[in-house]
């Protein structure tokens, strides 16, 4: 085996292996010995075919299927004759039998971008502490306060902040129906956002009734694919309007919330409770990203176009799975692939170049997963998604599947290392907890 390195780009290489003849005669003749005792043709007696005519006829397929076979029986040994540090599987760019009776395939690998490990230990971190704050308890107090407030349909004003109204419209992009932008008897809560400021502004003022025509014009990052970037021309049918009736912040409201609170006192601890567990859940985001976002600006390197664009099409797959949640695909959502790569492309390198340089504070460090660390992830997803421990064993039997899954908990070690040596400073929250 004859193996020889090109360059094909930055941290790109293409290897051309050259495989002698008389290993690929005796994998042609295998294969050839093979075809013939399981095919039958006309004739001749299953097994009795000449030569001749099995090429005749199978020629093609026998050299397409050697061809596989050589290159999966001797491509890893080629790498290593190479002495490249590979992290993507082999692109096959093209699989020649010579003349001379050798076989000949060129493969192109991603290999690992060499850089210095800059500075990771002692970053320095500003979190937020985690208790809950009284003007945070009365916001979401007076969230459940409106979400339990019954409604009622008025007359003879107009739609004011803070109302339900229910509408019919229809959604028209350059003069021509959005099938995907229609309702009947729809809720806006106006001046919640859920919607759209925009839209909800175009129905303030107007009674039951009442019919309008308005545009608006969505920004390129509004969430909602089908509507982002787009001049959308709304027909909208007011149906009623409803007002609420909030109730009283009392004892009776917290146990009309729930059987758990003997009062009010009760359910605002209890609100306290679940903001601070937020809290602790955000602040660990936070803390991963004010990481990441440090050590990228610390290291400067390139990284492999191939990795890029595989985690590209990574971030393409998840709005694809978002979408069809909705019923929808990227072209009826108005979505072109083409431009969401121009979108993405920017997130998928700093996350490439970020999983380098964690791999390499491993390396550094010696951070190796353990069995312990796997079950650890292990009880949490059966917890998260209310499995049984052993199902969630099972679902990731599969080595596809363990393996993002151990690539996910080694960076979750990685960045827990990177915390335990940070500079960590609390800010405390602006006003006192709430005391039950």
């Amino acid at each position: 085996m004859q193996v020889t390195v090109e360059e094909a780009g930055a941290y790109t290489k293409r290897l051309k292996v050259v495989l002698p003849g008389e290993l690929v005669k005796k994998e042609i003749e295998k294969a050839y010995g093979k075809l013939a005792s399981e095919v039958s043709m006309k004739g001749f007696r299953k097994g009795k075919a000449p030569r001749l005519v099995l090429e005749k006829n199978y020629d093609a397929k026998v050299k397409h299927e050697v061809g596989e076979k050589l290159i999966q029986d001797t491509y890893f040994d080629a790498l290593g004759e190479s002495k490249l540090d590979a992290v993507t599987h082999p692109e096959i760019y093209s699989q020649v039998y010579a003349d001379g009776g050798s076989f000949i395939y060129e493969a192109e690998v991603a290999i690992r971008p060499e850089f210095e490990l800059g500075q990771y230990k002692g970053l320095a971190l500003e979190l937020e502490d985690g208790a809950a704050t009284e003007a945070e308890i009365s916001v979401a107090l007076e969230s459940m306060r409106r979400e339990m407030a019954p409604l009622r349909s008025v007359e003879g004003r107009g739609i004011q902040n803070d109302d339900v109204a229910v509408i019919d419209f229809q959604g028209y992009h350059n003069g021509q129906e959005m099938p995907q932008v229609k309702a009947e008897n729809y809720s806006v809560d106006v001046g919640s956002g859920r919607f759209g400021e925009e839209f909800e502004k175009c129905v303030m003022g107007l009674q039951a009734g009442e019919k309008t025509t308005r545009e608006i014009d969505f920004p390129a990052e509004f969430p909602n694919p089908v509507l982002a970037d787009k001049k959308v021309e709304f027909r909208i049918e007011i149906k009623d309007v409803k007002e609420r009736v909030l109730p009283e912040l009392d004892d009776d409201f917290a146990k009309e919330a729930g059987s758990e609170y003997a009062g009010l006192a009760d359910l605002k601890k209890a609100i306290g409770d679940k903001i601070a567990k937020e809290k602790q859940d955000s602040r660990a985001g936070s803390m991963a990203d004010k990481l990441m976002m440090q050590l990228l600006e610390r290291h400067d390197f390139e990284v492999p176009a191939r990795l890029v664009a595989f985690e590209v099409n990574a971030l393409i797959k998840e709005m694809e799975n978002r979408l069809l949640a909705q019923n929808l695909t990227l072209e009826s959502a108005g979505v072109k692939r083409d431009e969401l790569v121009d979108q993405y492309r920017d997130v998928a390198m700093k996350r490439v170049k970020g999983d380098f340089i964690l791999k390499k504070i491993a390396e550094v460090e010696e951070i190796k997963l353990v069995d312990a660390d796997i079950d650890r992830g292990f009880q949490r997803i059966a917890q998260q998604y209310n499995m049984k421990l052993d199902e969630v064993r099972k679902y990731f039997g599969n080595r596809d599947d363990l393996l993002p899954f151990m690539n996910e908990l080694l960076s979750e070690k990685i960045i827990n290392f990177l915390r335990d040596n940070a500079v960590v400073t609390s800010t405390s929250p602006t006003a006192a907890v709430v005391e039950a």
